[in-house]
């Protein structure tokens, strides 16, 4: 079991070349119907680096005047967000190994200067539920610390095709990605290529 912390398991090249492309182009669909959008920070409105959109029942949002929550519709068309690919539901029963299935999948698209800061995914009303996370395109400096901000932090390589999956102790640990790092092993699928160099899908159970 590839455990590289209490609760935390990376799964190095989980999913293969073809399975990666096939995995864009479902999410090259989802954005065609949910578009992109940047969030911004809650108190002071300032636009994360980030552009994102969200398939499933629920989708996150951020905003200075309403915060950080889940919404069953897009903050800009108004319609409630597609479906979840069958194939991300798939993964979510072979690696969470949870009895229920994710509400929400985050798309993080990254461009060469995008990040994020270390956070805690606190917003959900089930924090028993792990956080699964799927990495297409350029490699990132993925940093995860402790449950407590100032805990040491260790920090690793995310490839195309990693999985990620934060459990158990691990849940709470803060978490973040430093930056996009400068030797792209893998190009982000075509069929998303024009959008930036690096997609993460995050899945989580919300209510």
């Amino acid at each position: 079991m590839p455990e590289i912390a209490p609760g935390a398991f990376h799964y190095p090249s989980f999913l293969e070349a073809a399975a990666q492309t096939a995995l864009a182009e479902e999410i090259a669909k989802v954005i065609a119907v949910a578009p992109l959008y940047v969030s911004t920070m809650p108190k002071t409105g300032a636009p994360m680096s980030v552009r994102m959109t969200n398939c499933g029942a629920l989708g996150w949002v951020s905003d200075k005047e309403g915060g950080y929550r889940y919404e069953p519709r897009h903050p800009q068309t108004g319609t409630p967000w597609p479906a979840m690919p069958r194939r991300l539901l798939d993964i979510w029963n072979e690696l969470a190994r949870y009895p229920k299935p994710p509400e929400a999948c985050l798309v993080n698209v990254y461009d060469e200067t995008a990040r994020m800061g270390l956070h805690q995914d606190k917003d959900e009303a089930d924090l028993s539920a792990p956080i699964l996370s799927l990495s297409l395109g350029a490699d990132c400096r993925f940093r995860l610390g402790g449950t407590r901000r100032g805990d040491r932090a260790k920090a690793f390589a995310l490839s195309s095709g990693d999985a990620l999956v934060l459990s158990g102790p691990a849940r709470m640990r803060y978490h973040g990605v430093d930056r996009i790092l400068p030797t792209i092993n893998t190009p982000l699928p075509e069929a998303l290529a024009a959008l930036g160099v690096r997609v993460n899908l995050t899945l989580r159970r919300v209510t």
